[in-house]
């Protein structure tokens, strides 16, 4: 593994990821979290083989999602993301949680979940194992009883009405006391962070593939007024696989 940007070719450690991504400056902007997005794309572009963005990864991109998570004070995730990808409760090592605590923050990030209609497995492990409560954004459109159901395992926040409002949900992360929100999708979410203008960083793994199909890109049906001008920070390779940081200009 080498780091090529900002240094001279480097070689580094797998380990070693762990501390790149920690030490990386993420000043809170005024009024919401620090907002980044973490996601894998083959060489043409798409976010997944078969539905699943699994089959893209390898041992360096496996590394640096699990050194992300360990960085946010919360993962914001899709519903649809959530079901597809199978999620569960995260895992953080016990020095990364000690270097969380050591930063001041929780030892274990919260889940956040993006649905308008509450449609969630609230029999999952991610809600029954979670070390900490997940938390739940959703509109008005639910019932009474799914929002009595949904708030028996999780933290439930209404933001907005037919659909989640990012901005509202940004600023109860704000309010919650939340410094750094990393998103993991799915790319549809990603488009809404985008046009709601909330993006700060971006990561992405570009693997060494060609894949073809209809996947969609990493972020997804957005309609924005001008692209978001980015600078590229960082540049770590691995048996041809990219693991690019990119911030936001200005």
């Amino acid at each position: 593994m080498r780091q090529l940007l900002p240094t001279a070719p480097d070689d580094i450690t797998m380990e070693a990821l762990d501390l790149i991504y920690a030490n990386d400056a993420r000043p809170r902007p005024a009024t919401r979290p620090w907002i980044l997005s973490n996601m894998i794309v083959s060489t043409d572009g798409a976010t997944a083989i078969g539905g699943r963005s699994g089959q893209l990864g390898g041992p360096a991109d496996w590394r640096a999602f699990h050194a992300l998570r360990a960085v946010a004070d919360v993962i914001m995730v899709g519903a649809g993301t959530a079901r597809a990808e199978h999620y569960g409760p995260p895992k953080v090592t016990e020095e990364q949680q000690a270097r969380r605590v050591a930063r001041g923050q929780a030892p274990v990030p919260r889940i956040a979940l993006i649905t308008g209609r509450l449609d969630l497995d609230l029999g999952s492990a991610l809600f029954v194992d979670s070390p900490v409560r997940p938390l739940v954004f959703t509109g008005t459109r639910p019932s009474a009883d799914q929002l009595a159901a949904a708030s028996e395992v999780a933290d439930v926040i209404i933001a907005g009405t037919d659909n989640v409002d990012l901005v509202a949900a940004t600023v109860a992360l704000h309010d919650l006391g939340v410094n750094i929100v990393l998103s993991e999708g799915g790319p549809t979410l990603n488009g809404h962070l985008a046009e709601a203008d909330l993006f700060d960083e971006k990561c992405v793994t570009i693997a060494p593939l060609l894949v073809g199909g209809s996947a969609p890109r990493s972020v997804h049906d957005a309609d924005l007024a001008h692209p978001l001008d980015l600078r590229l920070d960082r540049v770590i390779e691995d048996g041809g696989m990219l693991l690019l940081r990119y911030v936001r200009a200005n």
